[in-house]
């Protein structure tokens, strides 16, 4: 990709300059709500509050100067280390039109992983919440139809948790240390 320049021949990053408009349009419709704004690799980044998600969401997709109206994916995070922010669900989303990609993420306690649904805004956030419901046990409430997806309706647990092991306990030449944990 190529770098853009602004009138004093400074090289200008295009991923931070949509960092800074979308921050602003945030910040100026939500405040505080928007906890958290930083360019990870070419993505900007935006941490909200939970409460909020749905319209922070519906903001995005609807503002004329930004028109993110594809959701690319949707994802959950098991940070267990992070006392009080445990889980967080990231959103990827893109306007086809300039080619901007950004992620908004919510975190949220082992205590409560309820989270609204994003079906109303896009119809395609139906399965991904239902893998994250299937990976992870994040509660997607008003969803229509929140069961498994990919594992057996039989598992009492969420596998992709970080709290369970990731080899089986009676293999002896495998550990967890070589997953990274």
């Amino acid at each position: 990709m190529e770098n853009l320049t602004n009138e004093t021949s400074q090289v200008v990053n295009p991923h931070f300059e949509l960092l800074l408009k979308v921050e602003t349009l945030l910040k100026a419709k939500f405040g505080v709500g928007i906890l958290n704004s930083e360019l990870q690799y070419d993505f900007p980044v935006f941490v909200v509050e939970k409460a909020i998600i749905i319209n922070v969401l519906e903001f995005l997709k609807t503002e004329p100067e930004l028109k993110f109206s594809f959701l690319t994916t949707l994802c959950g995070i098991h940070l267990p280390e992070n006392k009080g922010a445990e889980f967080a669900v990231m959103y990827q989303l893109h306007n086809m039109e300039q080619n901007w990609r950004i992620r908004i993420k919510i975190t949220m306690p082992n205590e409560d992983i309820k989270v609204p649904t994003a079906i109303g805004l896009w119809p395609s956030a139906n399965w991904m919440e239902r893998q994250e419901f299937d990976f992870y046990g994040f509660k997607f409430e008003g969803h229509p139809d929140l069961r498994r997806i990919l594992n057996m309706d039989e598992m009492n647990y969420h596998p992709m948790r970080k709290e369970y092991p990731l080899e089986d306990g009676s293999r002896d030449d495998k550990s967890d240390k070589m997953f990274g944990r």
